[in-house]
């Protein structure tokens, strides 16, 4: 038999004989959580307060009978609750035991009975009760669980509501604003192109990556790069023509559809085109063939940040980039650091083999940039060489001296 020594029993008979026999019985299983009564109006007070496993009820009692107690055990009990009932009478009628059943028992049992039998009886009804309330139990956890996932299905849903509105609110109040940044040549001292670099003017403040992230979070991300791209377009006419503006898309949305048609409404000489290889690749035969047609038209290729994203070396050796920009951790403190430089001396050597050109990203110091002219690299941008700002006019239309001045100002 199961251990049910914590189990509660309460035993509801109007002969004191008859209780202290049960009560011997139940003491024999290791049951003494035991409550008595010989009154049956009691025993719907005590049903509450005792919160009983099993009830032992006899039948026919003086003044209230077993079948209008039970019938009061069943108001007290919830749908969901199960608290067995077992029918202890002498009478052994059919009209009895079919009653005492269709009346809420779940056990019925004459009088005088065998020990073996009830202690068996009791120890089934026991492990049934025990399973319901592990059941039970069970059922409670999903639930709390089943809610717990509800809300915060609530709250990402009221989330993406939100970022989703933030994002339309940029495109559509036209707070997205675009500034340039210089990229020089290191050897002739002069500006050749400037790359357009997003701001956006709304809450929450934070830097234009995010920004990008949730849109995409939000099936956005593709309608504002090429918003972005419509903007940072808009300043062509006032380039000199010898300048080339540098735009960036990542390679989901340039193989989207639709960017080419945007694109092809500039010189595309003129054009220098970014990929971001912060984000893996999903289709690089559907990218190639896409900027296969863009390169017809004179569209040059750019891969942006190499060193800091997935794989760069296959990266660059599958799209064969015309420009590849060197990530700021390679540039930051190349003056101070034998390994970066190193590396950044043998990736010049690289670009030469692929026919392409490095333009070095974050230049901030003096020492970077004469590092960077030593080893051959022939471009570079970064807040040494001029801010992100404006349409830098002034710097566009005269040669700038990097050896003699101090860093242009492009703000």
């Amino acid at each position: 038999m199961s251990d049910h020594r914590d189990a509660r029993i309460l035993v509801v008979d109007d002969q004191e004989v008859n209780v202290h026999l049960l009560v011997r019985v139940l003491a024999s299983m290791g049951l003494d959580r035991v409550r008595t009564t010989t009154d049956p109006f009691a025993a719907a007070d005590l049903f509450v307060d005792f919160r009983p496993d099993l009830v032992l009820l006899d039948l026919h009692m003086p003044g209230l009978d077993g079948f209008g107690v039970m019938g009061q055990l069943r108001v007290l009990t919830g749908p969901d609750d199960f608290v067995p009932i077992v029918v202890i009478t002498a009478d052994a009628t059919t009209e009895a035991r079919s009653r005492a059943l269709a009346g809420g028992a779940n056990d019925f049992l004459t009088k005088p009975f065998e020990r073996t039998e009830v202690l068996l009886r009791i120890s089934n009804l026991l492990d049934t009760r025990a399973l319901h309330l592990r059941l039970d139990e069970r059922r409670n956890e999903l639930e709390v669980e089943l809610q717990r996932r509800q809300e915060a299905e609530r709250r990402l849903l009221a989330e993406m509501a939100e970022r989703t509105r933030r994002i339309r609110l940029v495109m559509d109040e036209d707070r997205l604003r675009i500034v340039y940044q210089p990229i020089v040549d290191l050897q002739r001292n002069v500006v050749i192109g400037v790359e357009a670099l997003a701001r956006v003017d709304a809450e929450p403040q934070r830097g234009p990556d995010e920004w990008f992230a949730e849109a995409a979070s939000v099936g956005l991300g593709h309608e504002l790069e090429v918003h972005a791209v419509r903007a940072a377009l808009a300043c062509m006419d006032d380039l000199r023509d010898d300048v080339y503006l540098s735009v960036n898309l990542s390679p989901r949305t340039l193989t989207a559809g639709g960017v080419e048609e945007l694109l092809a409404t500039v010189p595309g000489r003129r054009l220098v085109l970014e990929l971001t290889e912060h984000a893996e690749v999903e289709d690089y035969e559907a990218l190639q063939d896409c900027l296969s047609r863009l390169r017809a038209r004179g569209v040059r290729v750019a891969v942006d940040d190499a060193g800091a994203g997935y794989s760069s070396l296959r990266h660059i050796l599958r799209l064969r980039p015309d420009i590849i920009k060197l990530d700021r951790t390679l540039t930051g403190g190349i003056d101070h650091d034998p390994v970066r430089r190193a590396l950044s001396s043998s990736l010049v050597s690289f670009a030469q083999e692929l026919g392409g050109t490095l333009v070095a990203e974050g230049v901030e110091s003096t020492g970077e940039l004469g590092t960077l002219r030593r080893l051959g690299i022939p471009y570079a941008q970064g807040y040494h060489l001029g801010r992100p700002g404006p349409l830098p006019t002034a710097l566009l239309d005269q040669e700038i001296d990097l050896r003699d001045q101090g860093p242009p100002d492009c703000a």
